[in-house]
């Protein structure tokens, strides 16, 4: 597909989001400013905006829509999709968690809020003796169960453009040839041998390095990450 192609102003909405739909990540990323540009033709799409979408799937795309539309109109969620808690991705859980306040930071781009949010379920999903000393023990990790933490996965990347999330760190960590010493400073957790200073130091924007976010504390060392990252749910998905 050329580029004339992605980005010719004769092209109707409709064609435009199907172009956004198909596209390969890297030329996705390319038709965002298109988007922002349009979005008062996606508004007016209303109830059909995403009926081509989803919620089930791990797609981006999708939560980029939301986020642009939500920014321009704060109700177009609520009136035209049916979400009155304005989370439109299905999010599972076996324990009966509500995950829909994730889906609200994150639509918000509230990444900070939203990491907090995270770490809080990922203690409680580890148990009442991780909730207790406010931290999860690797050897607690296997006991989460695999749908909340696909649940997780999914609404970070889906949220971030595929940027954020525990598959994203994965397959960074993979590229490196699993070394967690290039891991750190790759994905902005550390920085000329020095550990990033939690909260302010850490960059809680889109803008960040891909994998910054979700945060797991590094200073424990590898064990907790490495058991994380190789749950099954995670492995299955990434």
């Amino acid at each position: 597909m050329t580029e004339e192609k992605l980005h010719p102003k004769s092209e109707s909405i409709n064609e435009l989001l199907e172009s956004f739909k198909k596209a390969p990540d890297r030329k996705r990323l390319g038709l965002l400013t298109v988007l922002e540009e349009r979005v008062e033709e996606l508004l007016s799409q209303g109830s059909s905006l995403l009926s081509e979408f989803d919620s089930d799937d791990c797609d981006w795309t999708p939560g980029f829509i939301l986020q642009l539309t939500h920014k321009t109109d704060e109700n177009f969620i609520k009136n035209h999709l049916g979400c009155d808690d304005f989370a439109w991705f299905s999010a599972p859980s076996e324990v009966g968690f509500d995950y829909s306040p994730l889906q609200q930071y994150l639509l918000n781009e509230s990444f900070e809020e939203a990491d907090r949010f995270t770490s809080s379920k990922l203690r409680e999903l580890a148990g009442d003796k991780a909730v207790k000393r406010g931290y999860v023990y690797f050897s607690e990790v296997d006991s989460i169960p695999g749908v909340d933490l696909s649940t997780l996965n999914k609404l970070w990347i889906v949220y971030s453009r595929g940027k954020f999330g525990f598959t994203v760190q994965s397959k960074i960590l993979d590229s490196v040839g699993g070394r967690y010493d290039k891991l750190w400073p790759r994905i902005g957790w550390k920085k000329d041998g020095i550990w990033t200073r939690y909260p302010k130091a850490f960059d809680w924007s889109i803008d960040a390095p891909n994998g910054h976010m979700p945060l797991v504390n590094q200073l424990r060392g590898v064990r907790l990450m490495d058991s994380l990252l190789n749950h099954e749910a995670l492995i299955v998905k990434s």
